[in-house]
Formats: C-alpha cells, sequence, structure tokens
C-alpha cells in the first residue's frame, strides 16, 4: 500500500495534468466528439471516455475520501496524459479539432490550456 507521502505526490500530479474543470468535463463528455474517439471496448464507451466520468467523481471528492483506487485511476490519468502529449501528433497541437485534443481531454486536460 503506498504511503502518505506518495498520495501526497500522486494528489498534486494529477491536479497539475487534469486542467479542465468538473462541469467542464461533464459538458465535454456530452458531446459526439468525445465519444467519437478513443479506444472502445466491445464498441460500447471508450476507456478514455469512462476516465473521464471517473476524473469528474474524484474531483468531487475531499482529499481525505479518497480511496486506494482513486490515487491508483489518478496514477493511471497521470501517465496516459503523458504519454498522449509525447507522443501526440505535435503539428496538430494547436488544432482546437484534432482528435489527438479530444482524447485528452476525455482525460481530463486541454492542451490548448497549457
Amino acid at each position: 500500500m503506498p504511503q502518505r507521502d506518495d498520495h501526497e505526490e500522486i494528489w498534486r500530479k494529477f491536479h497539475q495534468v487534469v486542467n479542465m474543470a468538473p462541469a467542464e468535463i461533464e459538458d465535454w463528455l456530452e458531446t459526439n466528439e468525445s465519444r467519437k474517439v478513443g479506444f472502445k471496448r466491445d464498441g460500447g464507451e471508450s476507456i478514455g471516455h469512462a476516465s473521464g466520468r471517473r476524473i469528474v467523481g474524484i474531483l468531487r471528492t475531499r482529499k481525505e475520501d479518497l480511496d486506494g483506487g482513486d490515487y491508483a485511476h489518478m496514477r493511471k490519468v497521470i501517465g496516459f496524459v503523458a504519454r498522449h502529449r509525447a507522443q501526440g501528433p505535435h503539428e496538430e497541437y494547436r488544432i482546437p479539432t484534432s482528435r489527438w485534443r479530444y482524447s485528452l481531454m476525455n482525460w481530463g486536460h486541454d492542451p490548448l490550456k497549457d
């Protein structure tokens, strides 16, 4: 089980990479563009879309009420955003309608806010 200090670091990094407010993420997840991007298991909801819903829940939970599963998901979000940004189509970085941006937004990160 992670030490409390690990949780502090994860919480800090998570709030650095998730740069969208809960209501912003919820509004985004309702769009067709949000539903069209990402890897879908069995043709259903994409992994990123489901993650966005989980991120909203984490953001709306008091820090002291977060559990190990929440911290595990926060680590997943930190890793996904870092990898996706590193491998992204950098020529599309500032294109507001790129699938790359849309995918990141499902994970609570809008690269145009950087």
